[in-house]
């Protein structure tokens, strides 16, 4: 095979025998010879597959959410729309409104408020990345329970992990980028 030499022609002939397999859109171009044997195939549109329902044994979807240095695990299944958080409802765990509506984002742009019971446990971070953390989880969780909502909530952002963290201290400053006082004398 290493001696075989081979041209344009043969090339040609390989692309003839495989156009019934590939589903995009194929040209050959025309040789000099060859001006009347232009080929195209109409491209195929085919969606995105559908990714398969993700329930554990009690009928539940199970998703991690993290937000700077917050974890939240979240289970999600059909209710009132009931959300707790470490034991405690929403509005008592999360006492600013602006931190409960970042919660309820992803229940709001797929039209599923009130549906869907949540129960979340979150640790480490603040309240604000905690509620980043299961806004992210919810997001995640969602899309395991109705894979059909996945591409609403994707061009939302909500699931893509937020990654900006502290930036970490530096030496001979004060913070991390922030310098001592200067003095002058």
């Amino acid at each position: 095979m290493a001696d075989e030499k081979k041209g344009l022609e043969d090339l040609k002939d390989l692309t003839k025998g495989q156009q019934g397999t590939t589903k995009e859109e194929t040209v050959t171009a025309p040789d000099a010879e060859q001006n009347a044997d232009v080929e195209t195939q109409a491209p195929v549109e085919e969606e995105a597959p559908l990714r398969e329902q993700e329930l554990d044994q009690y009928g539940r979807a199970y998703a991690t959410g993290r937000r700077k240095d917050a974890v939240a695990r979240v289970w999600i299944k059909p209710g009132s729309g009931k959300i707790t958080v470490n034991g405690r409802d929403q509005a008592v765990y999360f006492a600013r409104p602006t931190q409960r509506l970042v919660i309820n984002q992803p229940f709001g742009i797929t039209d599923r408020a009130g549906q869907y019971d949540v129960i979340a446990t979150v640790k480490g971070g603040g309240l604000s990345g905690q509620a980043g953390a299961v806004l992210h989880g919810i997001a995640q969780a969602l899309t395991r329970y109705e894979p059909a909502l996945r591409t609403t909530i994707k061009r939302a952002g909500f699931l893509t992990r937020d990654s900006r963290v502290v930036e970490r201290k530096k030496y001979g400053r004060a913070k991390a980028r922030r310098s001592f006082q200067f003095s002058k004398r």
